[in-house]
C-alpha cells in the first residue's frame, strides 16, 4: 500500500483492531487448510533451530497475531510428529510484523498476546519491494492487502486520456479502465512475489488471503463494488455541498483492484518463482457484509477514512460518512440483489 493507505490506528472505537472481525472470519476457517498444507508440503530442516514467519501488512492487530499463531502451531505439530520431540525446546520462532513505516505499530506490539511462543521484530516498508534478507524466510503470510495497488494507474486522473475514470474505483464497466488497472496490478503484484521469491527459502511456503472477483463478473455487480459507488455518491453530495472541490473529486480514484481469478493466476504464473500449490474459493459466516448501516459506515471509515481525510480534509470525511450511513437503506435493496464476490486462499511453494 501507498503511506497514506493504512488502516486506522488506534484501540478506539473507529480502529481498524476494533473492527476487523469480517477479515478475522477468513483466517479462522483457513486454519485447516494452512495447517494441512504445512504437514504435507512444508520441509523443515531439523539441522536448525531458527523458524522465521513473515506477516505482509499486518496492520494493527489483533488478527495477524491469529495468523501467525495458526503458523506455528502448525508447524509445531509438524516438528513434534517428524522428529518425535518437543517444538518448544527445540524450534526458536522468530516473527517479522511487516507494513508501512506509518502503520501503528505501538499498537501491535502493545496488544502483543502475553501469551505468545515467538520473538517479534517490527518490519517498516513496503512490501512491493524486498524488506527481508535473501533465503531467510521460511514461511510468508498475507491476508486482505492484495488488492491495494502502490498508486492509481496512469491515465486514470487525466481528463485528456481514455483511461480517464471519472469514478472512485474500477467499476469493471469500461474497458480502457480495467486495463489500466490490471496494468498496475501486474506490475506491483510482479514486484511482491519477486520480493517474496528472493526472502523465502527453497520449498518455503507463501499464504494469501483476501478477495478477488469471479471470472465473468465485474467489481460494481458486487456488494464491495455497489459500496464503492454508494461512497463516490456520497462524495459527489458532499462536494455539491461545497466541502470538496468538484473538478479534484473527478480525478480522485482509490488505488485498489480486487483482480479476477484468472488474472490473479496469470501473474503468479508469470512470475516463475513459485509452484500454486492451492487456489481455492473460501466460504466462511461473514463472507457478505451484513446490511446494517451502522456496520457498513464504520467500516467504510476505518478502512477508507484515512485516504478521504489525507486528500479532502477532516470535515469531508465525517461529511461523507454521515451521509453514507444515513443513505445506506436507499441501496440495500441493490445489495440484496448483488453478484456474489470470491474470498481466496492461495497457496505457493518456492521453487
Amino acid at each position: 500500500m501507498a503511506p497514506t493507505h493504512t488502516m486506522a490506528g488506534g484501540k478506539g472505537p473507529n480502529s481498524y483492531s476494533q473492527h476487523s472481525t469480517y477479515q478475522r472470519a477468513l483466517l479462522e476457517v483457513a486454519k485447516e487448510k494452512i495447517s494441512e498444507a504445512i504437514s504435507t508440503k512444508l520441509e523443515i530442516n531439523s539441522a536448525s533451530n531458527r523458524f522465521n514467519i513473515a506477516d505482509f501488512g499486518c496492520s494493527t492487530g489483533p488478527n495477524t497475531f491469529l495468523a501467525v499463531q495458526n503458523i506455528i502451531d502448525a508447524v509445531g505439530q509438524k516438528y513434534r510428529k517428524e522428529t518425535q520431540l518437543n517444538p518448544d525446546d527445540n524450534i526458536e520462532f522468530q516473527v517479522l510484523f511487516n507494513d508501512h513505516s506509518n502503520n501503528d505499530f505501538n499498537t501491535l506490539f502493545q496488544t502483543l498476546p502475553l501469551t505468545k511462543n515467538y520473538f517479534v521484530a517490527g518490519v517498516p516498508g513496503s512490501f512491493f519491494g524486498r524488506v527481508l534478507p535473501r533465503d531467510s524466510l521460511h514461511v510468508g503470510h498475507c491476508s486482505y492487502s492484495l488488492h491495494w495497488l502502490s498508486q492509481v494507474p496512469k491515465g486514470i486522473a487525466d481528463r485528456n486520456s481514455p483511461a480517464w475514470n471519472k469514478d472512485i474505483h474500477c467499476t469493471g464497466f469500461s474497458e480502457e479502465v480495467a486495463e489500466a488497472y490490471f496494468d498496475q496490478f501486474k506490475i506491483d503484484m510482479g514486484s511482491f512475489l519477486k520480493a517474496r521469491g528472493e526472502e523465502l527459502v527453497s520449498g518455503g511456503l507463501l499464504f494469501l488471503l483476501g478477495s478477488c472477483v469471479p471470472d465473468g463478473v465485474k467489481m460494481s455487480e458486487t456488494m464491495k463494488g455497489m459500496l464503492l459507488d454508494h461512497l463516490g455518491n456520497c462524495l459527489n453530495d458532499v462536494a455539491k455541498e461545497g466541502l470538496i472541490n468538484q473538478e479534484e473529486l473527478d480525478s480522485f480514484n482509490f488505488p485498489i483492484y480486487p483482480a479476477h481469478v484468472a488474472e490473479f493466476k496469470s501473474v503468479i504464473e508469470d512470475n516463475g518463482c513459485f509452484t500454486i500449490e492451492a487456489f481455492e474459493k473460501i466460504s466462511h459466516a461473514n463472507e457478505e457484509f451484513p446490511l446494517d448501516p451502522e456496520f457498513l459506515a464504520t467500516s467504510n471509515r476505518v478502512t477508507f477514512g484515512g485516504v478521504i481525510e489525507s486528500r479532502f480534509g477532516k470535515e469531508a470525511m465525517e461529511r461523507t460518512n454521515e451521509l453514507y450511513e444515513k443513505k445506506c437503506l436507499d441501496i440495500f435493496p441493490e445489495l440484496a440483489n448483488a453478484k456474489s464476490g470470491m474470498q481466496f486462499f492461495i497457496m505457493l511453494r518456492r521453487n
